[in-house]
């Protein structure tokens, strides 16, 4: 089955002010482009139907890495997805999260910002138009109900990003800019726990860079998924940890990514770690600790339960790269 995309105006503006102007004005019904290698499929399935494009491939601000005065790594947000995977500037578990995205051709493309901005994916949406007509639309589709759970009246379509889970872990903030001005806040206040309303950012708000602060953490990615490229993560786990000179953990953080509608913190077992040396028994227990809040749902290309078990398994294979590093 063929499927094309529609008519669209397709704008590229060269400022980010010349890119909020056009998504705030009214007589038109905008979205953002960047790579446009999630986006433009979502448009050939009519799941998105904007009559312009605002593409910010020639804002050239928003490519690039540097570090501000406070020390962050700032990433600009049309910095391309390969460049990321092969910075020496950027913190070396951004890099490895880069690399496990897609396949190169995709990352020749893909963006950070729209890694960040991926709109949520399930088995029940992510299906050309005809489809989801006969087989009757779902909550995030214009319909009544969620075909994950229909007893239920929220929609539990996942966030897939792989960069997420690592820039929380990382403790990153977004820069975001609109008409209306500027504000920075905690990638994790980016994300809403619904499956439909899921980004908090407006839609005239332009994601413009990434910061990460730098220094004396430590930080891994572990990725679950069908093949060894390509594929969306089944599961994504993203810690981080910093320690004192005897090797107890001073701080903790531990992301579970594509497991609900947004990244999910495994504050509980963060608050185990701390104090802790990271022995193998202490490995174990605070992977089981980590799953327990976590519950998959069957919007995927494998069962929930099978995700549910994989939980504990990625959380203390992360666990235990923080270790190897001291070697």
């Amino acid at each position: 089955m063929t499927m094309r995309l529609p008519n669209f105006e397709y704008v590229a503006p060269a400022t980010v002010d010349e890119a909020a102007r056009l998504l705030s004005d009214p007589g038109r019904s905008s979205l953002i482009v960047g790579g446009g290698t999630d986006l433009f499929p979502k448009i050939k399935r009519r799941q998105a139907a904007p009559t312009t494009l605002v593409s910010l491939s020639g804002v050239d601000e928003m490519r690039g890495v540097r570090f501000d005065s406070a020390g962050n790594c700032v990433i600009g947000a049309s910095t391309l997805l390969a460049d990321l995977a092969v910075s020496h500037q950027v913190p070396p578990v951004m890099a490895i999260a880069a690399a496990s995205i897609a396949s190169p051709q995709i990352r020749n493309t893909a963006t950070v910002g729209g890694n960040l901005c991926l709109d949520t994916r399930c088995n029940y949406i992510d299906m050309p138009e005809t489809w989801r007509e006969a087989s009757g639309h779902c909550l995030k589709d214009g319909g009544e109900v969620c075909w994950v759970a229909p007893r239920g009246n929220r929609c539990w379509a996942i966030n897939s990003s792989d960069l997420a889970p690592v820039a929380v872990a990382l403790e990153g903030s977004v820069r975001l800019t609109s008409v209306h001005g500027e504000r920075l806040i905690p990638v994790e206040d980016l994300y809403h726990d619904d499956g439909i309303a899921c980004h908090t950012k407006s839609f005239e708000e332009i994601l413009v860079e990434l910061l990460l602060p730098s220094g004396g953490t430590r930080a891994t990615y572990r990725k679950l998924r069908r093949r060894g490229s390509i594929d969306f993560p089944l599961l994504g786990v993203a810690a981080s940890a910093r320690f004192d000179e005897a090797g107890t953990c001073v701080s903790a953080r531990m992301v579970i990514g594509a497991a609900a509608p947004a990244p999910v913190r495994a504050t509980e077992a963060e608050e185990f770690l701390i104090g802790r040396q990271f022995t193998d028994e202490v490995i174990g227990e605070a992977a089981g600790i980590a799953s327990g809040p976590v519950r998959p749902q069957d919007n995927t290309d494998t069962g929930s339960r099978y995700r549910k078990w994989m939980v504990p398994v990625l959380v203390g294979r992360a666990l235990s790269d923080l270790v190897a590093d001291d070697g």
